[in-house]
């Protein structure tokens, strides 16, 4: 194929700004876009030079996209990436990816039969810094491991309600989860509490936690915490810190920090790693390859059920253990 042709479910914030990225990639162009809003639709397609269509069925049947990109919350996420899949059309979706486990478990079998290139929105394992740990990582005992999300709340209604974001760490501190995993390894159980400590005075209506404090085994013996909250109006976090007898590795935001015996070293990364995302995901369609894709829709549904299953012991007072894949 010449260029890869490039439609979009759900043209949000989110959807905007892989919209600016892929305009900068010479592979790639946006040729059609569908939403429940119609104006936002307009308004995306006209900025982007795309078509608009009334219905995902109408669009993925016009002929005019190779691959689509799925921007829609996680509790609109029904029959989508299916469809997609029993047309050959290649998929990106955003994280998180569900929040039903059995839900998408199907859904990642049927894509993985179909044959399509996937991807999944777990863009920070795209950052030349997170590679450079994971080289590093790669031959040590990590022992402890501390992550943390911590900010403010995003201000749509949905994100208010479990039953429709899952909460922070299934919607925002799945990043961290995702790293812990990328650069540790696989996790074996989690214990989690939760507690609305400010939301119902703003949101009486809120059924999300707005504090959580997660600690977690990994099958490497490694113990740690997460620790998010989406009150923190003043300070914000991102970070995911690895501890061993003889180093520290600190992954924050865009800057890594490695210390050891023989280096105190930081790196802060300038790399756009939205772009290199969707930049592997243009180059993997276009080539078939879908090793070029550092998390594809089976690793976002291992981090996803690490999430649900923190959401789970919350609920249940009780450790949780994650099933082997």
């Amino acid at each position: 194929m010449e260029k890869v042709r490039i439609g979009f479910f759900g043209v949000g914030g989110m959807a905007e700004y892989h919209m600016k990225t892929l305009q900068q990639i010479e592979d790639a162009a946006i040729t059609a876009v569908c939403d429940l809003n119609k104006a936002r639709a307009s308004e995306m397609a006209n900025q982007f030079g795309a078509k608009t269509y009334e219905t995902l069925e109408e669009m993925l049947d016009a002929g005019v996209i190779d691959a689509l990109y799925i921007c829609t919350p996680p509790f609109v996420r029904e029959g989508i990436e299916e469809a997609a899949a029993a047309r050959g059309i290649h998929l990106l979706s955003e994280k998180p990816i569900g929040l039903q486990m059995a839900e998408v478990r199907r859904k990642e079998q049927i894509i993985r039969e179909s044959g399509i290139i996937h991807s999944s929105g777990y863009c920070l394992r795209y950052l030349d810094t997170v590679q450079q740990a994971k080289q590093y990582l790669a031959d040590k005992q990590v022992d402890m491991v501390l992550a943390y999300r911590i900010g403010g709340m995003p201000d749509v209604g949905w994100w208010r309600l479990m039953d429709r974001s899952g909460g922070q760490l299934v919607e925002q501190s799945t990043h961290q989860v995702d790293l812990v995993r990328y650069l540790a390894g696989e996790f074996d159980f989690v214990e989690a509490n939760y507690a609305q400590r400010h939301i119902q005075r703003n949101y009486p209506e809120a059924t999300v936690y707005d504090v959580g404090i997660v600690s977690f085994g990994l099958r490497s013996g490694a113990l740690g915490t997460i620790s998010n909250t989406s009150l923190s109006r003043h300070l914000g976090r991102g970070d995911v810190e690895f501890f061993g007898h003889d180093f520290y590795v600190s992954v924050s935001g865009m800057t890594l920090r490695i210390v050891d015996d023989t280096q105190d070293i930081t790196v802060t990364s300038e790399m756009d790693f939205y772009l290199e995302q969707n930049r592997a995901f243009v180059a993997a369609v276009k080539s078939g390859r879908q090793e070029l894709v550092l998390g594809d829709y089976s690793e976002a549904a291992v981090t996803l059920e690490v999430t649900l299953a923190a959401n789970e012991s919350a609920e249940a007072q009780r450790r949780i253990v994650i099933p082997a894949v």
